[in-house]
């Protein structure tokens, strides 16, 4: 098993290689990380669910954002730092309107 395990990482740092990870950095993170396929799972649904609350709150006219950024840090896995997470997704170009509301708050408050 250990062996089997040696060997998917032997690979999969060739593949990093051979790949543009600048067009991936998310996906870059992910491996560099650790980062579990449950972990990465919850990542994406705590996004989705947080998209979903800033678009109906958008549609509302809520202005403020703040929250749900401090609310993002808190819930992001530890192995993640929130600031570098949330460049690397929108770069990957996922949940563009929530991360870049994230990103002009970060701009903001020097985060």
């Amino acid at each position: 098993m250990l062996e089997d395990n040696n060997l998917a990482t032997f690979h999969l740092h060739l593949l990093t290689k051979i790949i543009d990870v600048q067009k991936f950095p998310f996906t870059k993170l992910v491996i560099e990380k650790n980062v579990s396929e449950e972990e990465y799972q919850e990542i994406f649904s705590i996004l989705e669910d947080m998209d979903l609350e800033y678009k109906e709150q958008k549609d509302e006219g809520l202005l403020d954002y703040s929250s749900h950024l401090v609310r993002f840090a808190g819930l992001l896995n530890e192995k993640l730092d929130p600031t570098e997470t949330i460049y690397a997704l929108r770069k990957e170009g996922h949940f563009p309107n929530l991360l870049e509301e994230f990103i002009r708050i970060i701009k903001k408050d020097g985060l």
